[in-house]
């Protein structure tokens, strides 16, 4: 059964001789955390997860100490072992989160709990901290500057052997499982339930060795792998066939989350031989859009942005919207890399609905620009819109950018850098370490609500 809170106590009048308390900026977020808006929606999602969630069972780890451990977990980039741990051993972390003298949540726990707060919902949360910021005066919502970056999500860098590997292991732990549900129905059993992973393995290993040598006798020696390696992967894939064919026929419950595994992996596993058949033996050029990067991750894209650093990610673009003040007003996943002057229509409208008013200035780079955005910012009500031209400009264009409002929206612009950087350096928007397209949601969304209440606590104590 959900419950909302344990019973208040204050830890730190149980140990005086420590004189303990807590950071002021960690006070001030302790506040902020109060708010009610914040605890009921987080509520609502957790309460979806049976149907008499909220009447009937034991009591749960409550929805105060669930919100306030997820947000220490991005507060301090700890891993859900970690924050166990750490919020356990800590008693100012025990009073922070509200656990005061009850067991911590086991790691597992937080997991489970974490995977029933959904995207759309942090998105909602994000949306009312930045008006919290407005109503506390952190932000006043006059400038407004915008700019994309790329999270990458934790996989390893993709080659067409590992992906095959991948595939064949997990497709091959499926049908070991299954044997013992459907084993003794099945004639020749030994083939069946083979488990060829061994040979996935040998066979990529070999592959890499062969990329390390030079000249057409490599070459051909490689596609003769990569021949043997699909052949196990075809094999792999009729005996999975076979399995789900005999696991539609039972009726238990365990065999259902199989089936459900193998409908997953193996229309990937497919897309990966059909990709590695087109690159590698038949020596096409297959788009981006079309490639499969991670059995494991199978949204994740491959985004080229021209980065000297970094010429290819492996990740998603996100779109970020940061207003005065520091506070990220909106963010966004998009789908692939699409132009960055698509966005601008969405943002100002964004804006105008978050704040009432338009901004009276609004910039971003070159990216951003085209004739159209400037035409429909002014439209809004925007004053100053500071968008530089890419490519040649006019001498009228040229005097236009060398105006003083427009350099000074120039270099406010340029902060919006330095604050993804921040983000990603404190793990705000580090490498996704959350599964799953709605993990990536989930792991964007808590990150961006977490650096905003840091923000604005952090105001609140520089203003004290």
């Amino acid at each position: 059964m959900i419950t909302d809170r344990y019973d208040p106590m204050n830890l730190f009048d149980l140990v005086p001789k420590l004189s303990l308390e807590m950071d002021p900026v960690l006070a001030a977020l302790d506040k902020l955390l109060d708010d009610d808006v914040l605890f009921q929606r987080v509520k609502d999602d957790l309460s979806r997860r049976y149907p008499n969630s909220m009447t009937r069972g034991r009591n749960s780890t409550p929805v105060e100490v669930i919100l306030r451990t997820l947000v220490v977990r991005r507060l301090y980039d700890w891993s859900y072992e970690q924050t166990e741990h750490f919020v356990s051993d800590s008693i100012v972390l025990r009073q922070f989160c509200r656990l005061y003298l009850e067991a911590a949540p086991d790691d597992t726990t937080l997991i489970r709990w974490a995977a029933l707060i959904g995207p759309e919902t942090l998105e909602q949360l994000n949306e009312h901290v930045a008006r919290l910021a407005h109503q506390l005066r952190v932000t006043r919502g006059r400038k407004l500057r915008s700019d994309s970056t790329v999270v990458e999500t934790n996989i390893a860098y993709p080659r067409d052997s590992g992906l095959l590997r991948d595939g064949v292991r997990v497709v091959s732990r499926f049908i070991a499982r299954a044997k013992e549900f459907v084993g003794t129905s099945v004639q020749n059993a030994k083939v069946v339930f083979r488990n060829r992973t061994t040979s996935a393995k040998r066979l990529a290993r070999q592959i890499a060795d062969e990329a390390r040598r030079r000249g057409q006798e490599a070459e051909a020696g490689r596609r003769a792998t990569y021949q043997r390696l699909l052949k196990v992967a075809e094999s792999t894939l009729k005996q999975a066939e076979t399995v789900q064919t005999l696991l539609g026929e039972q009726s238990v419950a365990a065999t259902q989350r199989l089936q459900e595994g193998l409908d997953h992996f193996v229309p990937l596993l497919k897309q990966v031989m059909t990709q590695t058949r087109r690159r590698v033996l038949e020596g096409q050029m297959v788009p981006a859009a079309e490639k499969l990067v991670s059995i494991f991750e199978p949204h994740t894209r491959i985004i080229r942005r021209g980065k000297v650093e970094k010429p290819t990610e492996f990740g998603r673009k996100v779109w970020l919207d940061e207003v005065d003040g520091g506070i990220i007003s909106r963010y966004r996943v998009l789908e692939g890399n699409p132009p960055d002057d698509r966005e601008v229509p969405a943002i100002l409208a964004n804006h105008q609905r978050l704040f009432a008013r338009p901004p009276n200035l609004f910039s971003g780079d070159r990216g951003v620009h085209s004739t159209e955005n400037e035409v429909t910012a002014y439209q809004v009500g925007v004053k100053q819109v500071a968008l530089p031209q890419a490519g040649h400009k006019t001498s009228e264009r040229k005097c236009h950018e060398r105006q003083g409002w427009f350099r000074r929206g120039l270099r406010f612009r340029a902060g919006i850098e330095g604050r993804i950087s921040v983000l990603k350096r404190r793990g705000n928007l580090g490498r996704c370490r959350d599964k799953g397209e709605d993990g990536f949601g989930r792991w964007i969304g808590w990150g961006i609500m977490t650096a905003n209440l840091q923000t604005i606590a952090r105001t609140q104590v520089a203003r004290s």
